[in-house]
């Protein structure tokens, strides 16, 4: 039985996240926690930020662990649970900084599971916003990221630049839902240079192989920005796996973080893990 993180900001609630973790609980059964981060003090956020997001940010709260926004959305998540019968616990004591707090949490599960056009809108523009950017870096368990209207995913989509965290995240992928393994999977290698082969194909082969029963390998060298979104447009009812959020080979193809195009754009849920 795996136990399951869920955050939810004091504003929002997913029932995106909800849905993914509803789905999988009936496939096997897991431990839902659900953590109700306060809604933090944007009026603030520049002063703490020191002007612009270019550190971590730590914001402040601006209501207790007992505001009434943060109870409405527990008796939403606890209805939710109990309506579909789902194993459940509520955790609630965030009273300094959000983050550092979601980090602890997340030590002690097998998956968090967030909102991406939820958590923590309110704070910026961005989508993701600067907030979730940060819970990404810092959380110490892989994360599942969720839009709020999707197909629940029938394809694997295993992005892979030969790096350490790319095979990191598939593995953990592929141990913490071996419910999926069954799917249709597609390995995915983006490289700018005509004719360039996977790295290390044969151990990466030999390795996937291993969990993913059926299993297409798919090299991308001709303009892969372009051709990449229009063919994951293509595949909805997919689930795309990545590594650390940061300058992959994947995000250098796409001249930004390939994590935040697949977030804003292309509306998939995202499985990110990293060491």
């Amino acid at each position: 039985m795996k136990k399951i993180l869920i955050a939810f900001d004091g504003n929002h609630f997913s029932k995106g996240a909800c849905e993914f973790v509803k789905t999988v609980n009936n496939m096997s059964p897991v431990l839902v926690v659900g953590a109700f981060l306060p809604q933090v003090d944007y009026a603030n956020l520049w002063s703490y930020s020191g002007g612009g997001m270019s550190g971590p940010l730590f914001v402040p709260l601006v209501e207790s662990e007992n505001s009434e926004q943060v109870k409405e959305n527990m008796k939403k998540f606890e209805s939710f649970c109990d309506k579909h019968g789902i194993e459940f616990r509520v955790h609630k004591d965030f009273y300094d900084f959000a983050l550092p707090e979601l980090k602890k949490e997340s030590r002690f599960a097998d998956l968090l599971v967030v909102g991406g056009e939820t958590f923590y809108a309110n704070l910026g523009t961005d989508d993701p916003n600067d907030y979730l950017k940060d819970a990404l870096h810092g959380v110490e368990c892989p994360v599942v990221v969720v839009p709020e209207k999707y197909e629940f995913p029938q394809i694997n989509i295993l992005t892979y630049d030969g790096t350490e965290d790319s095979v990191f995240a598939i593995k953990q992928f592929a141990y913490l839902f071996p419910e999926f393994t069954d799917n249709k999977t597609i390995l995915v290698y983006v490289n700018e240079k005509a004719g360039t082969g996977f790295p290390e194909e044969v151990s990466i082969e030999e390795l996937t192989t291993r969990h993913f029963k059926d299993l297409t390998l798919l090299r991308v060298n001709e303009n892969p920005k372009k051709y990449f979104k229009t063919w994951l447009q293509e595949n909805q009812g997919a689930i795309v796996v990545s590594g650390a959020f940061g300058r992959s080979a994947f995000s250098r193809s796409f001249k930004k973080s390939f994590v935040t195009d697949v977030i804003r754009e292309q509306r998939l849920p995202l499985f990110i893990a990293h060491n």
